[in-house]
């Protein structure tokens, strides 16, 4: 399957839409956003600064939140934790060949 993003780009990290484009809509701070999601407000600065991925239960706890669906969230996440895998690592991983018929 072919993608239409472009490989040499780093996909954005949910935390960046989250500071750049959410809160500031929102105009809501940190703190209020950590404490209507039920977290504290290091998780949110954290995953806002990037220094955190996005888990499966903060993907749900922001999609009930912002009226969105997790798998929006986790979409994100996991573009980028794909975009990171060192495909050197990989060298030894032999695809397997169909059987000719």
């Amino acid at each position: 399957m072919h993608s239409l993003r472009d490989s040499r780009r780093r996909p954005t990290h949910p935390g960046a839409v989250l500071r750049e484009d959410v809160l500031p809509a929102l105009a809501m701070t940190q703190g209020e956003f950590a404490r209507r999601l039920g977290v504290s407000r290091l998780t949110v600065s954290d995953l806002l600064h990037e220094k955190r991925a996005l888990s499966a239960e903060m993907a749900a706890r922001l999609g009930k939140l912002l009226g969105t669906t997790p798998e929006s969230w986790l979409a994100m996440q996991t573009a980028l934790d794909l975009w990171m895998v060192d495909a050197d690592r990989l060298a030894d991983v032999e695809p397997i060949q169909p059987e000719a018929a």
